[in-house]
C-alpha cells in the first residue's frame, strides 16, 4: 500500500474506531471526540474545555455532531500547521 493509501487508511480506521459509540455511527458525539483526542493527543485532550474548543470548532454546520467530511477538515488544518 503506497504511503498515501496507508494514510487516508489510517484516518479513516481512527474515525470509525471512534464513531457511533453513543449513537450515529457517521459522526462523532462530544463524547466520542473527548475519546479520540485523549486516545491521539493524551497530552492536550483531556481537558473539558479543550474538547469544548475542538468540537464548536469542527461542528461547521452546528448539528451536534462531528461528521467524516468536518473531520478531515480538522486534520488537514492540523497537518498544515505542523508543516509549517
Amino acid at each position: 500500500m503506497s504511503g498515501l493509501a496507508h494514510a487516508i487508511s489510517l484516518l479513516t480506521d481512527t474515525f470509525e474506531k471512534h464513531a457511533g459509540k453513543d449513537e450515529d455511527c457517521k459522526t462523532l458525539s462530544k463524547s466520542e471526540l473527548a475519546e479520540l483526542l485523549r486516545s491521539e493527543f493524551p497530552e492536550k485532550g483531556n481537558s473539558r474545555a479543550v474538547v469544548e474548543s475542538f468540537f464548536t470548532t469542527l461542528d461547521n454546520d452546528s448539528n451536534g455532531a462531528v461528521d467524516f467530511k468536518e473531520f478531515v477538515t480538522f486534520v488537514t488544518a492540523l497537518a498544515l500547521m505542523m508543516k509549517r
